[in-house]
């Protein structure tokens, strides 16, 4: 273990001062964001709106995103990652305050589409800025470390925020309403002092050096429009496999918690961040594995370790395990997200890492947002039992499928550093 955490030092001390500038503001970002994710819809039904309007404005949220996800990749190319994302943060950090404080049904809205159209920017930007600002071989622990880290963080604000609102409710006084209103606008808060690290950032950063990144210097520029082209489709088809085989499970865990086991609120919201927290852990595993096998049977390995976990968890009728299937699941599928973007960056060019990033992340948000109704139909059909015994299986099948696909398109040929 000392030797492990030894390395683990060295490798964060070598990272340079836009790294670490970017980390810092990413934390504070990603702290606001998760009091958001848990605190918000209970705002709404605070404010005495239906339950509808929740999902109308997790709707529009996402559909901004889709929406945003590739002309953000284009600009970000364009106009440099430094200035998007900032442009991005400032303007999402506004429409945070905005919602904290607004009570019209139609404002809160329009305000969560510009949060996802402004947060685009910043999510498309994030990993192609690091990509840039790092060597080839230091992206590994730098991708495991700022997920670890942005997971955790998440974790964070999402415990932080409840609790905080009902010291607030319970010990200042403040009704439930107010008390999470005051919630949410410490969380815009904490997320706009995430962009005081961003002006400190420099605009261009240490240059990968790699032999692959030379070799593309000197490809003609139509050959390797084709070749960074050819790699965003075949990578984005992968993700849209993943993200479709996700979006089947993962947005109604608490649902199978709470309709197969009867579990409590309290117990859901503790095995989901136990979830996170696993998750966190074990992206700063990957890249022992990836030295040991390389990078694509790495991710490989990690996700097929986790389908067993997923049948297991569609099947039984034991709340214990279930909980132990989720959270080994949970912990070795995300635990490959590191890897892959590492793997993705390595594969185009600096001028398409934008490009391919916004596209990874919208077929997987696609493939997330197509299999909602398909999912809640299998449970109404068939219980909750086979519904979601379907629902699993339909996600392994899915899953084994895309591991499969991209050992063969990625791993047999000689594309990724190793």
């Amino acid at each position: 273990m000392i030797p492990w955490f030894v390395e683990w030092k060295k490798k964060v001390v070598s990272f340079n001062r836009n790294i670490r500038m970017f980390m810092l503001a990413n934390v504070l970002i990603q702290i606001g964001m998760g009091v958001f994710s848990v605190m918000y819809n209970l705002y709404i039904k605070e404010l005495g709106f239906p339950e509808t309007l929740n999902g109308k404005i997790i709707a529009m949220t996402s559909l901004a995103s889709a929406i945003m996800l590739v002309p953000a990749g284009f600009l970000s190319d364009r106009f440099g990652r430094k200035k998007i994302i900032m442009i991005g943060a400032a303007v999402a950090a506004g429409t945070l305050f905005y919602r904290s404080l607004m009570v019209s049904e139609q404002s809160l809205v329009y305000a969560a589409f510009f949060t996802g159209l402004f947060m685009a920017l910043v999510q498309v930007s994030g990993i192609p800025f690091l990509a840039e600002n790092s060597t080839a071989s230091e992206r590994m622990h730098l991708f495991s470390i700022h997920f670890s880290l942005m997971t955790l963080a998440g974790v964070v604000g999402s415990l932080g925020g409840g609790v905080l609102a009902d010291l607030l409710h319970a010990l200042g006084g403040l009704s439930v309403e107010d008390a999470i209103k005051y919630v949410l606008i410490i969380g815009a808060t904490i997320f706009t002092l995430g962009l005081l690290p961003l002006t400190k950032l420099n605009p261009v950063g240490t240059r990968a050096t790699s032999l692959d990144d030379q070799d593309d210097k000197k490809i003609p520029e139509p050959s390797s429009f084709r070749k960074n082209v050819k790699i965003i489709i075949l990578f984005g088809f992968a993700n849209l496999l993943i993200g479709t085989g996700s979006g089947l499970v993962i947005p109604y865990l608490n649902l199978y918690f709470s309709n197969r086991f009867d579990a409590s609120n309290s117990y859901v919201g503790l095995i989901l961040s136990l979830g996170s927290a696993m998750t966190a852990v074990a992206m700063l595993l990957g890249p022992a594995l990836v030295k040991r096998v390389g990078k694509v049977k790495a991710l490989v390995i990690f996700q097929l370790l986790s389908i067993p976990f997923l049948f297991i968890t569609g099947y039984t009728n034991s709340l214990v395990i279930a909980s132990i299937a989720f959270l080994m699941r949970q912990a070795l599928m995300n635990a490959g997200n590191p890897i892959q973007s590492a793997i993705a960056m390595e594969l185009v060019q600096d001028k398409y890492k934008g490009l391919a990033n916004s596209v990874n992340q919208m077929v997987f948000n696609v493939g997330w947002a197509s299999t909602g109704a398909i999912s809640t139909g299998l449970v109404m059909t068939f219980g909750f039992y086979w519904g979601y015994a379907y629902t699993f299986t339909i996600t392994g099948v899915l899953y084994l499928i895309a591991s499969t696909y991209f050992f063969l398109v990625f791993g047999r040929k000689k594309l990724v550093n190793t």
